[in-house]
């Protein structure tokens, strides 16, 4: 075989690699087609928050400054089929006071949407036009983000499963 034949299988092969690459990516890091942000596509209906139990939290981790202690309840988890990571999320302040938080991640685009909040009494508030918020946007609390680059999301695709959710949560 002549130097300038190998190299042009080299060049072949590489060529191939790169379609392989971009068709993969195209479809999003598990395969999963609306991963990939697009313009027709629709948030699924949003059931009722979910009830929760602060006994059940498995840890966010945090930065060392922030003071309240953040978890998810693992029964109120769920990846949904427009890949939504919805959940429940519980703060734990210093004194002991308890604020849940019913959210949803949207990997595709970063971004976050609180459904409803508890009240004092610890009934649930539904936010009244929930909007889609980035999740490196200047908010009061950088949760749904460390929740997010530690097991919600995977790039731009959300988490496999519920469980890789979890068993990333409890490694960390």
């Amino acid at each position: 075989m002549h130097e300038s034949q190998g190299a042009g299988c080299r060049c072949s092969w590489l060529k191939r690699c790169l379609v392989l690459a971009m068709v993969c990516c195209s479809l999003g890091v598990h395969g999963q087609q609306g991963t990939v942000d697009s313009p027709d596509w629709q948030e699924t209906e949003v059931p009722a928050p979910p009830k929760y139990d602060p006994r059940r939290l498995v840890t966010v981790d945090m930065p060392p400054y922030v003071s309240v202690q953040f978890g998810v309840d693992p029964a109120t988890l769920a990846i949904t089929p427009d890949g939504v990571v919805r959940y429940v999320m519980v703060a734990v302040s210093p004194s002991g006071s308890v604020n849940a938080f019913y959210e949803g991640i949207r990997c595709a685009k970063w971004e976050v949407k609180m459904y409803a909040r508890t009240r004092a009494d610890g009934d649930w508030s539904i936010v009244k036009t929930p909007q889609w918020r980035g999740l490196n946007d200047n908010q009061p609390s950088k949760h749904a983000l460390a929740f997010a680059m530690h097991a919600a999301c995977e790039g731009n695709a959300s988490a496999s499963s519920v469980a890789d959710i979890l068993k990333k949560l409890k490694d960390r």
